[in-house]
């Protein structure tokens, strides 16, 4: 079986100890996007190399990449809130969340549901406007290395829009996260979970004939 799971930089010299302790001696082929890591009994992990290329072709090369500080900007939007952060390495160095009122369905018919619908739709658009202001003030003079984004596609994509955040596009990197309604402490997990690093692994007995 094939897995994926997700190791914080600060932990990938542990991991790659206990993966060789599980598995026997390793070796490891690695290439500026992806370092292999081969095991004695046949399992395989495949670090995802985050802000590729990588420089030194090493395990001790990738050790030292994936540990240079570096500023991530995190921006999360649903329509229930947002929130909004830039982390230096580990530390979260700004932010700022809110909320915003936005109705929910209605099983109403005729003139009264489309008039709910109006009104909803308005409130959606106040509160991703609300996002979009705070994004540019904190994000864009941030000087991000990275940005990782999470909460709804559609509202995520309505504040990227904004001319001024153009800068930004091309600075959204994997994983978009799944979260709440972003309150500070979901915010902060969310900074947590996109500097952690993607590991795929595969199980010896997957790769028998």
């Amino acid at each position: 079986m094939t897995r994926v799971v997700w190791v914080a930089p600060e932990r990938l010299d542990r991991w790659l100890a206990g993966f060789g302790d599980r598995h026997g001696a390793t070796s490891y082929d690695v290439t500026a996007e992806t370092v292999t890591v081969s095991a004695e009994d046949g399992a395989v992990a495949v670090v995802t190399v985050p802000f590729e290329p990588l420089g030194e072709l090493s395990k001790d090369g990738l050790l030292a990449h994936v540990l240079i500080e570096r500023r991530l900007g995190v921006l999360l939007v649903r329509r229930g809130g947002y929130g909004v952060g830039v982390f230096a390495g580990g530390k979260l160095i700004d932010s700022k969340v809110g909320s915003r009122h936005v109705q929910g369905t209605t099983k109403a018919g005729g003139w009264s549901q489309q008039r709910y619908a109006r009104r909803r739709d308005n409130q959606a658009r106040e509160a991703f406007a609300a996002a979009t202001e705070v994004a540019v003030r904190i994000l864009a003079p941030a000087r991000l290395d990275a940005l990782v984004c999470g909460g709804d596609r559609r509202a995520v994509d309505t504040v990227l829009e904004d001319p001024r955040l153009k800068d930004l596009v091309s600075l959204v990197r994997p994983p978009f996260l799944g979260v709440p309604d972003p309150k500070q402490k979901v915010l902060e997990q969310a900074g947590a979970d996109a500097r952690a690093l993607r590991i795929e692994l595969t199980d010896p007995q997957d790769l028998s004939p």
